[in-house]
């Protein structure tokens, strides 16, 4: 439960981030750290040399757009969770925001330190891959706009090349025929989930016409559930659509729930947030 050694630097703007990210090698961002620092006390992770961005207060808004709502990359997870303009535009992620750990993490915790990081586990990449979100990454050639289907990679692992910063991500506005969903089980309230799905749906004279579903920690990646969508999109019942929700995924075995598990819980899970998503 100790971290290997590593060097340690101060950002003191988004372009001091960058020019410390290109200076070093095998260096990586810390922010709150609520995602990092377990990885590498575990010695998943083994940065040479962390630079500390969390001073850079410019990171930390949510602004709104013509059509969307934007926020900053170092916005802390209460901050999002509380914030009136996500509150009443983009629901899905303020509410996912406050299923976050426990209170100390998301006081401390930040949106672009769980985007970056690329946990498959984690709350947020599912919703923001639901919403069709983007990820807006600064490095030395100026920004440029991720979508959230290219972001994620691997575990661990984002579209960010080695001298980016993430530095926005822009969700958007749903409008009153929209309803969402983000339903998870884990083993302690603190935990990440052991699957989570995030549900948004576009619903006229009380049913679904289509739906947009995301799954957490059921493979490398979050995972768009394809196979519900198109059922959705067909004419297909919750019933049957939500059985398919695990198709083309590869969940993990570990110490919280065997891959067969994650598939039945994918597939419950799926089927209450569509549900929930259909009246909400």
């Amino acid at each position: 439960m100790i971290p290997a050694a590593f060097d340690y630097e101060v950002a003191e703007s988004t372009d001091h981030a960058i020019a410390l990210l290109g200076a070093r090698e095998d260096a990586k961002l810390l922010a709150g750290g609520h995602s990092l620092l377990p990885a590498m006390k575990l010695r998943l992770s083994r940065p040479a040399c962390l630079i500390d961005v969390g001073r850079i207060t410019d990171l930390s808004y949510v602004l709104e757009e013509a059509d969307s709502i934007a926020i900053g990359a170092l916005t802390r997870h209460k901050d999002v969770t509380a914030a009136a303009l996500l509150r009443e535009h983009c629901p899905i992620v303020s509410h996912a925001a406050g299923q976050v750990g426990d209170p100390q993490v998301r006081h401390r915790g930040t949106i672009g330190g769980s985007l970056a990081h690329g946990d498959p586990a984690s709350d947020l990449p599912a919703v923001i891959l639901a919403l069709h979100g983007e990820l807006v990454a600064r490095g030395p050639a100026g920004d440029r706009a991720i979508p959230a289907r290219e972001f994620f990679t691997g575990v661990f692992q984002t579209a960010l090349a080695p001298e980016e910063v993430l530095v926005e991500i822009r969700v958007p506005k749903l409008g009153p025929s929209t309803g969402w969903s983000y339903t998870k089980m884990s083993r302690r309230a603190q935990d990440w989930a052991t699957v989570a799905v995030a549900a948004v749906v576009e619903r006229s004279n009380g049913s679904i016409e289509r739906a947009s579903v995301a799954l957490a920690n059921m493979g490398a990646t979050p995972i768009q559930a394809t196979a519900t969508e198109k059922a959705i999109a067909e004419g297909g019942s919750i019933d049957d659509a939500s059985a398919l929700a695990a198709e083309g995924t590869e969940p993990p075995s570990d110490h919280a729930a065997s891959a067969d598990f994650r598939a039945h819980l994918a597939r419950v899970l799926t089927k209450r947030a569509l549900e929930e998503a259909a009246t909400r």
